[in-house]
């Protein structure tokens, strides 16, 4: 009786020791890989190459694989559970309060952006405008959903210490660690004389928006023939390097802002500003938060 307990004592512990290894193993397997699952949505978050796969031979376009030619993942209806600052200065509002279906993707409050880095005055991923030009992309919005689409901004108000950002990111020419992905074939030297940086933006203003058309069914943003904030000729209006397709999404947007009192910027498919600005001389730097 007594070898038959010592026998049994002895396979109790072989099996639980079994058992802990298995557990480690699983745990191991396990470790490492959902730190990298991207998270949809949240600025900053890489998907892989999805904006460098070219398209047609142009750097960074998006192919018929690439899901969002932003490489961030599917943008979020809701931007960032942030905790807001709480009172903007009078006339200003929060986009994602006035338009709650619109989706954002605020670049310059992450490091994917043409500069690599959070940008200063961004302390949240969130989009601000004059009520005025906040009302008429509700406008645009209501328009697009007709058409199945909503409007994914990347930009919005942009505080003048941001500008000033670019202005001496643009004046360093040893940091090119996103020419890659943004301006492949421009000479950082050349940004400020094309038009791509300036040394003053209507941004500031807050009457000016970046920003494209998404899937109001999967929040996938259309092909566009080049990504946001790439500089060169292809991301202008009237291109010839882009398909039918992407210029026919172009025309899409472009259509429903300008008919809602915005004008378009002929470098940048992206750009728009309202007409009617409340303050077109006026430039603010109160931060994004």
């Amino acid at each position: 009786m007594a070898a038959l307990g010592l026998a049994l004592l002895l396979a109790a512990c072989g099996s639980a020791g079994s058992g802990g290894g298995s557990a480690s193993s699983a745990s191991q397997a396990l470790g490492g890989q959902g730190e990298t699952a991207p998270s949809a949505g949240i600025p900053g978050a890489q998907e892989g190459d999805a904006e460098s796969a070219p398209s047609a031979g142009i750097p960074g376009a998006q192919g018929e694989d690439a899901d969002d030619g932003a490489g961030q993942g599917i943008p979020s209806s809701d931007p960032v559970s942030v905790e807001r600052r709480g009172e903007l200065p009078k006339g200003f509002v929060y986009l994602d309060e006035l338009i709650p279906d619109a989706l954002f993707e605020i670049r310059y409050a992450s490091d994917y952006n043409f500069v690599g880095a959070v940008i200063d005055g961004y302390k949240a991923p969130l989009a601000i405008m004059t009520e005025e030009a906040a009302q008429a992309l509700k406008k645009v919005n209501e328009e697009l959903k007709q058409s199945g689409y909503v409007l994914l901004v990347y930009d919005a108000y942009r505080p003048t210490k941001a500008v000033d950002h670019f202005k001496r990111w643009a004046q360093d020419m040893s940091d090119t660690s996103m020419k890659d992905a943004f301006y492949p074939n421009v000479d950082k030297s050349q940004v400020f004389k094309l038009g791509y940086v300036a040394s003053k933006s209507g941004h500031s203003r807050g009457s000016t928006v970046d920003l494209t058309i998404a899937d109001a069914a999967t929040g996938i943003p259309a092909d566009m023939g080049s990504p946001y904030d790439f500089f060169g000729d292809v991301s202008g209006h009237g291109t010839k390097e882009i398909t039918p397709e992407q210029t026919a999404n172009r025309e899409l947007l472009k259509n429903a802002m300008v008919k809602h009192g915005f004008k378009p910027y002929n470098k940048e498919w992206w750009h728009y500003t309202l007409k009617d600005e409340p303050h077109p001389k006026k430039y603010f730097d109160f931060d994004v938060e």
